[in-house]
């Protein structure tokens, strides 16, 4: 419980350090609006074609009467539009950091400047960069969605699926939320995406803790955006904690014997 209590804690500092810093509050904000611009966009157009989405997807009743052709199409229109909004909010912290990796990754640099500083990362290419991120979204993403179905299908079961697969699912997405918002950190200290995994998995209490918190802070519409530079801020003390850098000592140097100029 008291590592539970920490990682709830890891969000505030971060919302606490962005709020002493907010020259760089305003800077990581900049990828989450880009994104969230977009996806108004995308869902926009979405709400104007669903209805030629729903033609194209029942071809088969065109010639049904009214009112079913219209009951049938209307639903169709509502599972795209929810399954649209479903995938908008999934993937919005995934995209929100892929668009942001060079912001977070200053931000991060940043904190671990402010905080007493980490060792330089393996600097790559940023078109490296954000290939190693796509792909490690990519893999957590689908990681989510699995999971997801089975919550989806459990949701089904009597009495547990209006209580434990609720609570199931917002563990679920803490986790893997922590695991995308921690790999800028974790990466810059040259941790592979496994090793991280097993990082979070080995302080569970501490990773829900933070992630259960960022979950439900970003269920609330437009905070994502507000909140997102401290849960990244936040999510770099947590990756300070999992993976603490110690400097080496510098080897000592062997004395050497004085010169003496008049030996032969």
């Amino acid at each position: 419980m008291r590592d539970f209590a920490a990682g709830v804690g890891y969000l505030f500092q971060g919302q606490r350090w962005v709020a002493r810093h907010g020259r760089w509050w305003g800077f990581g904000m900049i990828p989450a609006l880009i994104t969230l611009v977009g996806y108004v966009a995308a869902l926009a157009a979405l709400v104007v074609w669903s209805d030629d989405v729903a033609d194209w997807a029942t071809p088969f009743a065109d010639h049904w009467s009214s009112p079913w052709q219209g009951v049938l199409r209307g639903l169709v229109v509502a599972v795209v539009l929810a399954g649209g909004g479903l995938l908008a909010l999934v993937t919005f912290t995934a995209v929100t950091l892929l668009v942001g990796q060079p912001f977070y990754e200053s931000l991060c640099e940043k904190v671990d400047d402010t905080e007493g500083g980490a060792p330089p990362a393996p600097r790559l290419g940023l078109w490296r960069e954000l290939v190693v991120s796509a792909r490690d979204s990519l893999q957590v993403l689908l990681r989510v969605v699995g999971f997801g179905l089975l919550l989806f299908v459990g949701g089904f079961i009597p009495l547990v699926g209006q209580t434990v697969v609720p609570v199931l699912g917002v563990c679920v997405s803490g986790y893997y939320l922590t695991a995308e918002l921690s790999a800028v950190a974790l990466q810059r200290r040259g941790i592979a995406q496994r090793e991280r995994l097993r990082l979070l998995r080995g302080r569970l209490p501490l990773t829900l803790g933070f992630g259960v918190g960022v979950t439900l802070l970003f269920l609330v519409p437009f905070v994502t955006v507000l909140a997102m530079p401290g849960a990244v801020a936040g999510a770099t003390l947590l990756g300070r904690d999992l993976a603490p850098v110690t400097e080496e000592p510098e080897p000592e140097r062997e004395p050497q014997e004085p010169i003496d100029l008049f030996k032969e």
